[in-house]
C-alpha cells in the first residue's frame, strides 16, 4: 500500500458494549455526534454497532477517543479501520 495512510483509514467499523439499560440513552448520544453517520443495536458480546466517519484517521481517533468512548454507559469498543479503495 503506497497511499498516505492519514488518507486510507477515514472511516471505522465501531463495536460497543455497554451498560445494562442504557441502549436508548447511548444511541441517541452517539446519533448526535456529527462523524457518527449510522448506529444500530445488536445482539451478541458487543450492543452497537456504530459507522464513523472523518477527514482524516487524526480525526476519526479523535472522534472515538474524546466522545463515543466518554459517552455515558460505554463500557468498552472495538474499531475496526476500512481501507478505502479495494
Amino acid at each position: 500500500m503506497t497511499a498516505d495512510l492519514g488518507s486510507v483509514f477515514r472511516m471505522g467499523r465501531t463495536l460497543i458494549a455497554m451498560l445494562i439499560g442504557k441502549e436508548d440513552q447511548l444511541l441517541n448520544e452517539l446519533r448526535k455526534i456529527e462523524h457518527v453517520k449510522e448506529a444500530s443495536m445488536t445482539y451478541g458480546v458487543y450492543d452497537i454497532v456504530a459507522k464513523i466517519e472523518a477527514d482524516t484517521t487524526d480525526k476519526l481517533k479523535e472522534v472515538l477517543t474524546s466522545k463515543v468512548r466518554k459517552i455515558s454507559g460505554v463500557k468498552s469498543t472495538l474499531t475496526m479501520l476500512v481501507v478505502e479503495g479495494n
